[in-house]
């Protein structure tokens, strides 16, 4: 009597050992088939985009040497594995900031210029936006810094001749003769160039806010034709 009562009971515990052991397997496996989730959501959350701009705040902040992934990644609270779902390497992460930096400057500088139909207006107004970026400042100041890198030459040569052949043709609308334009616009460039590096290389005195708006007017006047 006593052995028919004991085999149900095993039965019961058999059966029930080996529902828990079943649980437990279907409970690992389900961590298992969500661990890889991880970093689709990563990558979902950030755009390449997102690394771009990243790269570019590191570079103003210390140089082309300071874009590096770990420390990037780590200032945007993913892995590295968010990196290389976007990017094959540093270098295409370079070359796609920089493009971006292009982008930005085409719109934020040129676009809102667009509007402005009178050349001397356009000007003025493109020397006081520029005059007052100070982050676009550092950038551009940065890249200069590392001019001989072979991403970094050529996409200044583009901005620098953009900018230049915009600032040609205005003056050109402005009245002054074609190669008086050209001469003028270099010499335009050159101040905004050497301006930088005397603030933010060579660690000139800074200018209080109302001398360095008297000396933007100044400038102004000097290299900005009046139209007559």
């Amino acid at each position: 009597m006593a052995l028919q009562l004991h085999l149900p009971y095993a039965k019961v515990l058999s059966g029930l050992q080996c529902l828990s052991i079943r649980m437990s397997m279907e409970k690992e496996r389900a961590a298992i088939m969500a661990a890889p989730t991880t970093a689709p959501l990563e990558k979902t959350r950030l755009s390449s985009s997102d690394w771009q701009q990243a790269a570019l705040d590191a570079l103003a902040e210390g140089g082309l040497q300071n874009v590096a992934i770990e420390m990037i990644a780590k200032r945007l609270g993913v892995t590295k594995g968010s990196f290389y779902w976007h990017f094959e390497s540093r270098d295409a992460l370079i070359q796609a900031a920089l493009e971006l930096w292009e982008s930005q400057e085409q719109e934020e500088v040129f676009g809102k210029l667009d509007a402005l139909s009178d050349a001397q207006a356009r000007l003025t107004a493109l020397v006081t936006l520029v005059a007052h970026e100070l982050k676009a400042h550092i950038l551009y100041s940065e890249l200069l810094k590392a001019i001989d890198h072979p991403l970094v030459k050529p996409v200044l040569e583009r901005v620098s001749k953009r900018r230049i052949d915009y600032l040609t043709a205005s003056l050109r609308q402005a009245g002054l003769p074609r190669k008086t334009a050209q001469s003028r616009a270099i010499l335009v460039y050159a101040s905004y160039v050497g301006f930088l590096q005397l603030n933010l290389q060579l660690g000139t005195p800074k200018l209080s806010h109302a001398d360095f708006d008297q000396y933007v007017a100044h400038l102004t006047e000097t290299l900005i034709p009046s139209v007559g």
